[in-house]
């Protein structure tokens, strides 16, 4: 190694930020981002300067975990203030974005009653003239859909609020990141630098092979004030090489949530990837540093901020040949596309898959698969299940999949035979509409209502007939949010009286008693396909 040559540390955590608030990807299509900074950030910090205790005492009661509130233990108030200043007077476009939508939403309501739209284009706002065309369902309900690919290349796409903040973590605790805005402490390194930037890839790939501390410092364009922080994120320890599986069938390691990586000796799958950083702790777990070097294909099931991790996403970039997400163009708000989310920040390989689509692979192949349930019954295309056949095995994940109708699987059954090992959330209980789409509706939903759709996947009867339905042979719930690690995007903390814990264990002694190979995995976890 050469003398001006370093390592990136393994401790080092990287958070991507727009606006000081954490990245995820509705922070990035336009439209969404605009409703999310009108009607969740602003309001956010608004209650926060009225009321900072309020805040404080609700982040320390278990129950109101996720819920709207800044957890900087009621201090840093005239922080948030300088923010939502800043917020008014630098996102004031993305704020107006969100008030023209909703104003073309009470346009729609008033004056599309069945008769052609055509003469309601010029009542549309000015700011979404020329980004929006005016349609009926086949019931005539008027709706309106983006052309989200011209807004991402308009002034409503600003890549100026991206950056990263960088930080040496020592555990699992932070904040809950869709209420708490990042406000930079001391010893942290704040890189104002777009996520599509080649140096981000330069920076994360230090944490394997070595190169000029000196060079990547300008190509990053640090600030020279953090010269010192900056320095104390690398080292000269050489890093373990990773350990490449030299098996003539497969092996899947889990490394928490809904993150699994499949090995062949020639091919890598990793799907929903959301990584633990490596320090001391007690719960055994992979990290970043167990990934290889090349990343063949990863699989993306859903948009959910804890299946589509930017965090992770942007520091193994460098590693992935193939991401590959599931279709969508068809311009709804509450469903942006991945591909073009995926394409603007930097990612050049980005591969659509519709249902019962096939990839093939070097090992055999990759199938779609539809995904019902989980999103509180909105008209949502970016979700699938993946069926991976892999050295002759078959291999279902589910993610958070809900057995709405048990006959869609009798139909895949009947097209694509049984399964060898299902992977399946069991999330039953889970979060009402509003908790993470409440700033997309355009008119308020009663509690009632909201708290009926929730964000659930299977129950126990659900489960288990997705079990019959494939033959399986071994049954793994996972994706249930329980890894510490993951607080920070689930907001999750369960006891065994938990519905989806109870259900889960229901499926595992079921599955059990059939002789059905079946766990909850949690921490690390690593199984040989024979």
């Amino acid at each position: 190694m050469k003398e001006d040559e370093l390592y990136l540390r393994p401790d080092v955590m990287a958070e991507p930020l727009v606006n000081h608030w954490y990245a995820w990807s509705h922070l990035l299509s336009p439209a969404t981002a605009a409703m999310n900074v009108a009607e969740r950030h602003r309001k956010i910090m608004q209650s926060y300067i009225q009321a900072p205790q309020v805040h404080a005492a609700a982040v320390g009661n278990p129950a109101m975990l996720g819920g709207p509130f800044i957890d900087h233990a009621g201090g840093r108030v005239d922080e948030v203030k300088d923010l939502l200043t800043k917020t008014d007077q630098e996102q004031g476009q993305l704020i107006a974005l969100a008030k023209a939508i909703r104003e073309l939403d009470t346009m729609l309501k008033r004056e599309a009653v069945g008769s052609s739209l055509e003469p309601l284009y010029p009542q549309v706002p000015e700011l979404l003239r020329g980004f929006v065309e005016l349609v009926y369902d086949l019931n005539g309900h008027p709706s309106f859909r983006f052309v989200e690919a011209l807004l991402y290349r308009s002034p409503f796409y600003d890549i100026s609020t991206q950056s990263f903040l960088l930080s040496l973590i020592k555990g699992d605790d932070r904040p809950f990141v869709l209420s708490t805005p990042r406000l930079p402490a001391p010893g942290e390194v704040h890189l104002r630098i777009p996520f599509a930037e080649a140096a981000i890839d330069q920076l994360f790939s230090m944490s394997r092979k070595p190169a000029s501390f000196s060079a990547i410092k300008t190509s990053l364009g640090v600030d020279p004030s953090m010269d010192s922080a900056f320095r104390g994120l690398f080292t000269e320890e050489v890093p373990p090489p990773y350990s490449a599986y030299q098996g003539s069938r497969a092996r899947w390691r889990y490394f928490g949530h809904a993150c699994i990586l499949v090995e062949t000796d020639k091919l890598a799958i990793l799907l929903d990837p959301v990584l633990s950083y490596t320090y001391e702790s007690s719960i055994s777990r992979y990290t970043y540093a167990d990934l290889p070097d090349v990343i063949d294909y990863v699989l993306i099931t859903h948009n959910h901020q804890d299946h589509i991790l930017l965090e992770t996403l942007l520091q193994i970039r460098h590693k992935i040949r193939n991401i590959v997400v599931p279709r969508n163009g068809h311009g709804a708000l509450q469903d942006p596309s991945l591909r073009l989310m995926l394409e603007n920040i930097g990612f050049r390989n980005v591969l659509e898959l519709d249902e019962m689509e096939e990839i093939r692979t070097s090992a055999g192949s990759i199938v779609g698969l539809p995904f019902l349930g989980e999103h509180a019954d909105l008209n949502i295309r970016t979700k699938m299940a993946y069926r991976v056949e892999i050295n002759g095995r078959v291999l279902l994940f589910a993610a958070d999949s809900c057995n709405l109708e048990p006959q869609l699987y009798q139909h895949i059954r009947r097209l694509l035979g049984g399964v060898d090992v299902l992977f399946l959330g069991m999330e039953c209980e889970g979060a009402p509409l509003s908790w993470l789409y409440g700033p997309l509706l355009t008119q308020p939903l009663d509690r009632k209502k909201d708290h009926s759709r929730r964000l659930s996947g299977s129950d126990f009867e659900q489960a288990r007939d997705i079990v019959a339905a494939f033959s399986c042979k071994e049954v793994y719930v996972y994706a249930m949010g329980q890894e510490p690690w993951l607080n920070y995007v689930t907001s999750k903390k369960y006891t065994e009286s938990s519905l989806p814990i109870v259900a889960s264990n229901q499926l595992i002694a079921e599955c059990r008693k059939q002789g059905i190979v079946s766990e909850r995995l949690f921490g690390e976890n690593e199984m040989f396909l024979t």
